[in-house]
């Protein structure tokens, strides 16, 4: 990999890297866009196979996080930290001081929660920077991003089923969950809760138990959910899962989950398209935990951030409606719009 030529075909923007040995830090900051305001995105804390892969994880996803909050009306720009974990973690609250004292060199960045990390490592972050969301309540912020995100991904769904199904409602929509982790077990809460029917997979089988468990699911194995037959295939877990192994056998009319980076290529969106397929894009109906660690940066209110994450179904509804207008396919309808939401910004900036 080609680090600037990565940097350039992401339409970076700035990469930034601390290493501190006495805590055993390796961690990476990126800054995509500030077009539209400061970087937010949250920190990722996960087991990479090389140091490349971190950056280039960093990289889709900081980009991904500027799209996400332009199409999402937000005072932000696209930012994203990814720490290698650590074999070992002897003093995780050191780990994370130290983090956020990068955070705090760097500036223009503001993170929040991720995959691997949660609210207890953000108060660490809080005690050396104020550059920080997802904090608990009683620090003043909103706590887990995750419920917010599902409760997005929820709407977006009832939005794809109605233009695609002619539904009013989801009752009875049959809805192959891949991913019960964090916010795919908040969204099984969520689509439960309005009677849709579950099929979960995960490869923690205790995932997906409890899924089962409380929530009435039946359970898939990951090598198969793919091929399954359903109304709604929810990708959440991690990226590039619509690739060329499992397009094909996709037997489902909607795509709408609340992964990033779902397409492993930009191709796969237009394979998705050519088999009329509905792919709700995965930073227009993922937005919700962003909306809302975004309210709370200016202050938090909770009524308001809930009212805007439900407006990600109308997000939804535009993307749909002008794909079928102009004949392309969804994802590069989404990435239009931020085009010209940016170009918009640029020049009144």
């Amino acid at each position: 990999m080609d680090i600037f030529r990565s940097m350039e075909l992401h339409g970076y923007g700035d990469l930034y890297l601390r290493r501190d040995d006495s805590v055993g830090l390796r961690a990476i900051i990126a800054v995509h866009d500030t077009t539209l305001g400061p970087a937010l995105g949250g920190c990722r804390m996960i087991a990479y196979p090389t140091e490349i892969a971190a950056v280039e994880d960093a990289l889709r996803l900081a980009r991904g996080m500027t799209y996400k909050a332009a199409l999402a009306g937000l005072s932000h720009g696209g930012g994203k930290s990814v720490i290698l974990r650590p074999q070992a973690i002897p003093n995780r609250k050191a780990l994370f001081q130290a983090f956020g004292r990068f955070i705090e060199d760097v500036g223009r960045y503001i993170t929040a929660e991720d995959s691997g990390t949660g609210i207890e490592d953000m108060e660490a972050v809080r005690t050396v920077t104020k550059h920080v969301t997802g904090v608990s309540p009683e620090n003043g912020g909103s706590g887990d991003p995750s419920p917010f995100t599902a409760l997005g991904v929820r709407r977006g769904i009832e939005a794809c089923a109605k233009y695609k199904l002619g539904r009013g409602d989801i009752e009875g929509l049959r809805v192959l969950v891949q991913g019960v982790g964090h916010v795919g077990y908040h969204l099984c809460r969520e689509l439960a809760s309005v009677g849709a029917h579950l099929t979960v997979a995960d490869v923690d089988d205790t995932k997906a138990k409890r899924a089962a468990d409380e929530f009435g699911a039946a359970i898939a194995q990951t090598d198969e959910v793919f091929g399954l037959e359903a109304d709604v295939l929810a990708p959440c877990a991690l990226g590039s899962g619509l690739n060329d192994a499992t397009v094909p056998w996709l037997r489902v009319p909607i795509v709408a989950g609340a992964a990033n980076n779902q397409l492993a290529e930009q191709r796969h969106g237009d394979l998705l398209h050519d088999r009329g397929i509905l792919y709700a894009p995965d930073y227009a109906i993922n937005a919700g935990g962003l909306i809302n660690v975004a309210h709370e940066a200016k202050g938090y209110v909770e009524a308001e951030s809930r009212a805007q994450v439900m407006r990600i179904s109308e997000t939804i509804t535009e993307i749909a409606e002008r794909s079928a207008r102009t004949g392309t396919a969804t994802h590069r309808v989404a990435d239009a719009i931020v085009h010209e939401r940016l170009t918009a910004g640029r020049r009144a900036g």
